[in-house]
């Protein structure tokens, strides 16, 4: 998760003196009201000192701003989404089981008991998209969903697996943003800190590899249904053998999902 930065504002109060008396002084020169200038984050997106913004962002392929720290245990359900949108875990192979992640501060959240929790809707679908590719950047703006939502699973090996639901306002947005996800996926290229190599793709659903630099390599299946892209992620000593078993998970996701 993102770090909070930190706005300090200071303030210089100036004063002057005469030997004039009173009386011969002239009238004083109003002062111009002074200026809040934003401090920055990493030098380069301003951060307003008093107040953020009212509007929300529209587009998911910035980065959001920078959240608050967690207070509370995130809802394990996001609107309409709820475990019942995610696959069983017998649904993605023998031996899945969810999995109740405890969070904590590296993590960047509490955890609430369960294997499900609301996400933030732009910071989940901006953080989902490949970065550290070393392929020419995709550009062209991405739909926010209105709900986000992770369930959290293991692997009959205990490997971690997260699924990630977003649903949006309607069918367009979401086929939009899984196009602007395959997009940036396929353009990703095999060299830099992340490569990504495609196995297979139809009109509704995919699967790639993401490879991290020096990190572990993780199987990446996603699928758009109506007004829901699913995006399922697990880690896998064998990543280039798991397209059959994706077919699996892809008809599991697509079968609950929306």
């Amino acid at each position: 998760m993102k770090g909070v930065a930190v706005v300090c504002a200071l303030a210089a109060v100036l004063a002057g003196c005469s030997s004039k008396s009173a009386a011969d002084q002239p009238p004083p020169t109003p002062t111009p009201p002074t200026s809040v200038i934003p401090s920055t984050v990493s030098g380069t997106v301003p951060v307003p000192t008093n107040t953020l913004p009212t509007s929300e962002s529209t587009n998911a392929a910035i980065p959001p701003q920078v959240p608050e720290q967690a207070t509370a245990p995130p809802p394990a359900d996001a609107g309409p989404l709820t475990a019942r949108n995610l696959p069983a875990p017998d649904k993605l192979g023998p031996g899945w089981k969810t999995y109740t992640d405890p969070g904590g501060a590296e993590a960047g959240f509490i955890g609430n008991n369960t294997w499900t929790r609301r996400r933030d809707p732009h910071q989940a679908s901006y953080e989902a998209l490949p970065s550290g590719c070393s392929g020419q950047p995709v550009k062209g703006a991405l739909p926010v969903p209105a709900y986000a939502l992770t369930g959290t699973y293991r692997t009959r090996d205990a490997l971690p697996a997260t699924a990630l639901l977003l649903r949006f306002k309607d069918a367009a947005k979401a086929q939009a943003y899984y196009a602007g996800y395959q997009t940036r996926m396929q353009a990703c290229g095999t060299d830099g800190d992340l490569a990504v190599k495609q196995l297979w793709a139809t009109t509704k659903a995919a699967t790639a590899v993401r490879s991290y630099a020096s990190a572990e390599s993780y199987v990446d299946v996603s699928v758009v249904k109506g007004a829901t892209v699913a995006l399922l992620a697990t880690t896998s000593a064998t990543p280039q053998q798991q397209s059959a078993w994706a077919h699996t998970a892809a008809t599991a996701l697509e079968e609950v999902i929306d």
